[in-house]
């Protein structure tokens, strides 16, 4: 049926016509609003060119010497605690290590005053206290921010890593084993342990997950933003679709796209461990140099955790960077041809003569103040190896200019 005359709108047609250019104004005025938040984005200022780097705990004179003596000058510090992590802790850390001639481009404890305040259960599955986490991780980021820290790196898994045990590779060195199939295969994280079928009493659907992400990143990064803190999250170990219920969005370079479209800041992007990468072989859509050259190009790569593994899943064992299935020069090209300018660092360290967990393996060079100093054999062959791709990888591209 017709409106009649009497039961049009006040204004007629050029009220419709009014009301669509307000609705275009409004957009309009929202994207203006959008791009003036990104453009009031602030980013910690770091010096440009890769920075081979390391975890290290406890700025003693034995550990800063030792440290020197590899040519480290960068570190990932796990030196705080659940009571010093504040700005006057992260501050009072980064003035210790900068008076031995080191600069410390982010804290890899991660810890706030309940715990961890990364792969959190409350906040990737929507758990009650989801609020408080995020609200604990926020003032996390000022801190960082407050303390001139201008990096840290992010978790989204809603059920820890997962790992089989441990093997013994050909060379004869003990490294961390994954297999699928083993009955010993389980996942750990801040002191608990999650097993299959169900870690959380039924199975979430990708969507959920999703929703839980974007409703997390929207309020983090305009504090990250604010605080000046780049924030590099960390791929799922080991990629999966979903493990004991819980599904896992960090798993594939599709999936990195979407979560960095969510987020839409300069502040948010990826730490690239390529050991996991490899983990996921195919699956993950990209090899780690096309990885690279994508994210890298959009100025969203911030860290790289240089690894290597036997092979893709579902069962791999960690290596040396020269004894698994990924030509780690590759890497390094890669990064150098980007002019990538944030820290490689060694990760997940296997023992060389000396035990293979804890922070040894992790390439830390003291497991705290409480134990003596102990050099780390396979924190220096890795620096070396790393040191040594990355020389080739200048020369190369020197001689090619």
């Amino acid at each position: 049926m017709g409106i009649s005359e009497g039961e049009k709108p006040a204004g007629g047609a050029n009220a419709g016509v009014a009301r669509r250019e307000f609705a275009k104004m409004a957009v309009a005025g929202a994207s203006m609003l959008a791009t003036a938040t990104r453009s009031s984005a602030k980013l910690l200022p770091i010096p440009p060119g890769i920075k081979i780097a390391t975890y290290a705990r406890n700025p003693s004179k034995e550990n800063m010497l030792y440290l020197k003596q590899l040519g480290v000058t960068w570190i990932s510090s796990a030196d705080p605690t659940r009571e010093t992590s504040t700005a006057e802790g992260f501050a009072r850390i980064r003035r210790q290590w900068e008076a031995g001639g080191f600069r410390v481009y982010n804290e890899s404890t991660r810890v706030g005053p309940s715990g961890a305040i990364i792969n959190v259960p409350e906040i990737v599955l929507n758990l009650p206290g989801r609020d408080q986490k995020i609200e604990e991780y926020l003032n996390y980021l000022h801190y960082l921010g407050k303390a001139g820290i201008p990096y840290m790196t992010y978790g989204f898994e809603g059920n820890g890593n997962w790992r089989s045990g441990q093997a013994t590779l050909p060379r004869g060195y003990s490294a961390s084993d994954c297999d699928l199939r083993s009955p010993n295969f389980q996942g750990g994280w801040d002191g608990k342990v999650y097993k299959e079928p169900l870690s959380h009493g039924r199975v979430y659907s990708r969507e959920e997950i999703w929703d839980n992400y974007t409703y997390f990143i929207r309020k983090v990064a305009p504090v990250a933003e604010e605080a000046g803190v780049r924030i590099g999250i960390h791929p799922d170990d080991p990629p999966q679709p979903m493990l004991a219920g819980v599904p896992r969005i960090f798993s594939s370079f599709e999936g990195y796209k979407r979560a960095l479209e969510i987020a839409d800041s300069p502040n948010v992007g990826m730490c690239l461990c390529v050991g996991t990468w490899l983990e996921g072989g195919p699956m993950m859509g990209k090899d780690p140099v096309e990885t690279i050259r994508y994210f890298g190009g959009l100025k969203k790569l911030f860290k790289i955790h240089f690894r290597n593994v036997t092979r893709p899943l579902p069962h791999f064992t960690e290596t040396l960077m020269d004894d698994g299935y990924y030509d780690m020069y590759k890497v390094m090209k890669a990064l150098v041809d980007i002019d990538f300018d944030g820290i490689v660092i060694p990760d997940h360290i296997p023992g060389l003569g000396e035990p293979p967990a804890g922070a040894q393996r992790r390439g830390e060079t003291s497991r705290g103040a409480a134990q003596p100093f102990q050099p780390s054999p396979g924190l220096a062959y890795s620096i070396g190896y790393m040191n040594a791709t990355l020389r080739a990888a200048l020369s190369n591209k020197s001689q090619l200019q």
